[in-house]
């Protein structure tokens, strides 16, 4: 059995003096393990780390053993690790997120999903929303996605401010305005674009971990990592210090973190 494929570094483990086991979120094969050989030595290393893309070519016996894999770099995120605090929490976070799925399940809109993660995590004001965009597109990808395109009780596209937490559907302003208190709030960044607060990025995360609780965690018995509360406190740190010298400059477009 051989096959070829790109691949991100999830994750490794050492195996013996010099070897390690590698797990892999590749694009045709899903989450997948394998053994590399010198995988624990200092050439091999820097390749290995959480967060890089790889070339990968897999090699078993028989498709049910753990089998080999050899490693060529394509593109370095994880050797980037070393700067802000963030980065190192949101690629631990991304990588849980990853083995929610199935091992061996072919997911490629994750693994291009998670490469526009990463792509965006070292960018100032675009990692929190990359990142709990991922984890909308992880429940969907499970079988639990979000119904964001219209309002559930009036069918209108528009002013969708919030979600029923019930029915994971949107729920336009005027008709959840009267149970807002009951609703989840949809920060717009999450079903279209535009400026993101720290407001929205608390909303954002509450939105997409209430759900993934609800729907993943609990029924298998799990919780989030911690890495995932010192992302979000980490980009939202860096929000308020950007907000702070935009509002020197006459700005007043963030207004504060809202309590999960």
């Amino acid at each position: 059995m051989q096959w070829t494929d790109d691949g991100i570094v999830l994750g490794s483990r050492r195996h013996g003096e010099a070897n390690a086991i590698v797990e892999l979120m590749t694009r045709e094969h899903g989450r997948h393990l394998g053994l590399v050989r010198g995988g624990a030595s200092s050439r091999l290393r820097p390749v290995l780390q959480p967060g890089n893309n790889v070339r990968a070519v897999w090699r078993a016996r028989l498709d049910e053993h753990l089998g080999h894999f050899t490693v060529e770099t394509l593109q370095v995120h994880g050797a980037s690790i070393g700067g802000a605090a963030h980065v190192v929490y949101g690629v631990t976070h991304l990588a849980a997120l990853c083995r929610l799925l199935p091992e061996r399940d072919p997911h490629p809109a994750v693994h291009d999903g998670l490469m526009a993660a990463l792509d965006r995590l070292e960018q100032t004001g675009e990692a929190g929303p990359a990142l709990a965009r991922f984890e909308l597109q992880i429940l969907t990808e499970l079988g639990f996605g979000l119904d964001l395109a219209a309002c559930a009780a009036t069918g209108q596209t528009s002013a969708l401010d919030y979600v029923s937490p019930k029915s994971g559907r949107a729920v336009s302003r005027e008709a959840g305005e009267p149970w807002r208190d009951k609703l989840l709030r949809l920060p717009a960044f999450l079903s279209g674009a535009g400026p993101v607060s720290t407001d929205d990025l608390a909303d954002g995360f509450a939105l997409t971990g209430y759900f993934l609780t609800r729907h993943v965690l609990e029924p298998r018995g799990l919780a989030f990592g911690e890495s995932r509360e010192r992302f979000i406190a980490a980009v939202v740190g860096q929000s308020i210090r950007t907000a702070t010298g935009a509002a020197g400059n006459g700005s007043n477009d963030v207004t504060g973190l809202r309590s999960q």
